[in-house]
């Protein structure tokens, strides 16, 4: 959070705020108008449950950053039930000779509420 902070200090136009997700904290954050969320759940995943109440704020995208595959494809099927596009994702091999990946997934709400539909990467 403080590298992040230091990196966008000079967008004034631009607020951060940590929480340690859950639905019941993400209650709270509805009404920030937020316009796109950075996600980075443990390995187990965000899970449903996290997922459908982040989404149901309505950001306009979210990056969600993976250290799982499998638990990342479990979140993005809620995400595409809810009506967001996957349109970019990358896999990092930050721990060569091992087999972790770090992948980061960027979200997008899709028009029209089409629901499970993937725009072109």
């Amino acid at each position: 959070m403080a590298s992040a902070a230091r990196s966008l200090a000079d967008l004034p136009q631009v607020s951060l705020r940590g929480v340690r997700v859950s639905p019941g904290s993400l209650r709270g954050l509805a009404a920030t108008g937020a316009d796109v969320a950075v996600l980075d759940p443990p390995r187990a995943g965000a899970g449903r449950a996290v997922m459908q109440a982040l989404l149901a704020l309505g950001p306009r995208a979210v990056a969600y950053v993976s250290c799982d595959p499998a638990s990342l494809a479990r979140d993005l099927a809620v995400a595409a039930a809810q009506g967001y596009s996957l349109v970019t994702l990358r896999a990092f091999d930050l721990f060569p000779m091992t087999a972790h990946v770090e992948c980061v997934a960027i979200l997008v709400n899709t028009p029209g509420g089409e629901r499970g539909t993937h725009a072109p990467a």
